[in-house]
């Protein structure tokens, strides 16, 4: 039985993940795909992002989409030991 990956940072990457988004009631929620209800919530996006970030350190890295309020992606980053797709050059 494979898992389709090819090495345990792509498996991390794209199965570990959250986002942070607004919530129609009042501050910002982190959310894993798929999950029906958030992992946490907070009154202001910088707490949630520091959630998020803690979450994702937590059960070995992964990736983290920052919403804005619209919802629209703001923002991407690899927390370690994450694999980051688009490491910077030089």
């Amino acid at each position: 039985m494979t898992s389709g990956y090819r090495n345990k940072a792509e498996a991390i990457a794209t199965t570990n993940q959250r986002h942070v988004v607004h919530n129609p009631n009042g501050g910002w929620d982190v959310t894993k795909p798929g999950s029906s209800r958030a992992s946490a919530h907070t009154d202001t996006q910088a707490q949630a992002i520091e959630r998020a970030r803690e979450i994702l350190r937590n059960s070995g890295g992964g990736e983290l989409s920052i919403h804005n309020r619209d919802g629209e992606i703001r923002t991407k980053d690899t927390v370690p030991p994450g694999n980051d797709p688009f490491p910077p050059k030089g």
